[in-house]
């Protein structure tokens, strides 16, 4: 597995046609920016790049006006987590045929397809029923609630929990408008109707719309900022938050797999310094203890803390 341009491998003979020919049950994944084949192939690209070329930015400018990133490396870890998906289906796949396979997870053409999950939209049809673009996730008032004392994450989905929010503040009126009764309606009034709700909002501290909802059976909690997770009363009861002692660095903190195994969280580890498996990946691929003795000697190679240096 690899996240380097092809082209940088392929001139030092590890492209993934010399590597199946030599090993055929090789699973090769390569996580590059375009796919090979287009003409973006090859090109260098980061998080930043691919979030402006497959329309997040785009995103971020139509929803508030102003063009810019997800305040999160977006393509990479989604290109990460679509890249663990294929490998383990290459997996599933070498166990029924025996044989491995080259593995291309292209950035810009996994976040094209994460982004137009939902706003593909109207151009799902042919001809095109409206332009792209899923109105209620676009809205600007699609915001955490400003409450009395703070902000409310609050999100009435489905026709009940509509009709007994608006019961429940005192606005059965609204639960009967045409254009809030029904989910298509809703979605067509989408903007009116957050902005609505945030002014019912406003009206009383975040206590009592957390209690409100929880009666009401309708989804709703505080907004944590950053420096809120590591005291979240459930990421505490759930152990997500992990340390680890590291030689070099001391006491290290880290949020946990999020994945549960049989109830279990796996560990977090750290992974090798560079080098550190140096001697023994060289020895496994049939170097000789005398040849690696002469290989670190001159240079040529370097393990443990001297790679590490270098």
């Amino acid at each position: 597995m690899h996240s380097m341009r092809p082209q940088k491998l392929a001139a030092v003979g590890l492209e993934p046609d010399s590597l199946r020919a030599a090993f055929p049950r090789l699973v090769y994944a390569g996580l590059h920016g375009f796919a090979e084949h287009g003409p973006y192939g090859g090109k260098p690209a980061y998080d930043d790049i691919i979030q402006g070329l497959s329309g997040n930015a785009a995103l971020m400018a139509q929803q508030t006006g102003v063009a810019r990133y997800f305040p999160t490396i977006a393509a990479d870890k989604t290109s990460g987590l679509v890249a663990a998906l294929a490998i383990l289906a290459a997996l599933m796949q070498r166990n029924s045929t025996g044989l491995g396979s080259f593995v291309e997870i292209p950035m810009f053409e996994t976040m094209v397809a994460f982004n137009l999950v939902e706003h593909l939209y109207g151009e799902h049809f042919e001809p095109p029923l409206s332009a792209p673009g899923y109105p209620r996730v676009l809205a600007d008032w699609r915001r955490p609630y400003r409450t009395a004392d703070g902000h409310v994450c609050m999100m009435p989905y489905t026709d009940a929990h509509w009709q007994r929010f608006f019961e429940a503040v005192g606005q059965p009126g609204l639960a009967s408008e045409e254009r809030f009764q029904t989910m298509a309606a809703r979605t067509r009034h989408i903007e009116v109707l957050y902005e609505t709700t945030g002014q019912l909002l406003a009206q009383h501290d975040t206590a009592y719309w957390l209690a409100l909802c929880d009666r009401l059976e309708i989804p709703a909690a505080r907004m944590n900022q950053l420096v809120d997770l590591k005291q979240d009363e459930h990421l505490q009861a759930s152990g997500f938050f992990e340390q680890v002692n590291d030689p070099a660095m001391g006491t290290l903190r880290f949020p946990g797999v999020p994945v549960l195994f049989d109830g279990q969280r796996p560990p977090v580890s750290i992974p090798p310094r560079l080098g550190a498996d140096t001697q023994q990946v060289l020895l496994a691929a049939g170097i000789t203890e005398e040849r690696l003795a002469g290989l670190l000697a001159r240079g040529a190679v370097a393990a443990g803390s001297e790679a590490f240096k270098h």
